[in-house]
């Protein structure tokens, strides 16, 4: 099976201008392949560039060296070479992201924020609003604050609109930062069962846990990120 996301010799580091240019190498030749209905959970120590190289496969970091492939469509198409118009439609209809921090417009409800991607992908609103009050019900926000911007929520509030949001497109290839940090115990169930659900429907997954239960329950495998001082 062809692999829905992979990278070949990818690399980036970055440079420190107000130090005199230093140049800090944070990845180097980093190979990872993730086949439809598997989550791969990067492992490794703090500050050893999992979350860069999420960035990187999102395409909010460019990649210094190597290439990165998304299986969008039917084809593969190359993310490190495409335009900001061919970036904009793959991360519409097949690559989602979940950051650990929910960024949207004020004063836009809840529900329309977990809504909107899925009008994007050319879903009714009424439909894609009946989709993200499903998907917040289940995450356990009441419905008494689905009306409400989620500037005015709490951290773990905040966290499942993100969530929900990420979830309910039905992305072919979800990339996950974190994203039980800030819950408790039965929403971090959810969100496992959210996974698996995803899995079974054929979704490719990339997650950094550090709630290592979760992270045991979800994985199919682990894909180590060293420290470049401690990479061969």
């Amino acid at each position: 099976m062809s692999p829905a996301l992979r990278t070949e010799g990818l690399g980036k580091s970055f440079r420190l201008h107000l130090q005199g240019g230093l140049r800090i190498p944070v990845l180097v030749d980093v190979d990872l392949a993730v086949a439809p209905g598997e989550c791969v959970v990067l492992a490794g120590p703090s500050g050893a560039g999992k979350s860069t190289l999420m960035r990187c496969l999102y395409g909010n970091y460019g990649a210094e060296q190597g290439r990165i492939w998304v299986r969008h469509e039917g084809e593969d198409v190359e993310l490190t070479a495409a335009d900001a118009r061919a970036t904009r439609v793959i991360r519409r209809q097949t690559l989602g992201y979940v950051s650990q921090f929910l960024r949207v417009i004020p004063r836009v409800p809840a529900l329309d924020v977990v809504a909107e991607p899925l009008v994007a992908q050319g879903i009714a609103p009424e439909a894609a609003r009946e989709r993200a009050r499903a998907l917040l019900l289940r995450l356990n926000l009441p419905e008494r604050l689905h009306g409400l911007p989620p500037a005015t929520f709490s951290g773990g509030e905040q966290q499942r609109v993100n969530l929900a949001r990420g979830f309910a497109p039905g992305y072919p290839v979800l990339l996950l930062d974190e994203p039980t940090a800030s819950l408790d115990a039965a929403n971090r169930e959810v969100v496992i069962a959210l996974i698996s659900e995803a899995k079974q429907a054929g979704a490719a997954l990339v997650g950094i846990f550090h709630d290592l239960d979760v992270r045991d329950r979800v994985a199919d495998r682990l894909f180590e990120v060293l420290p470049i001082r401690d990479a061969a």
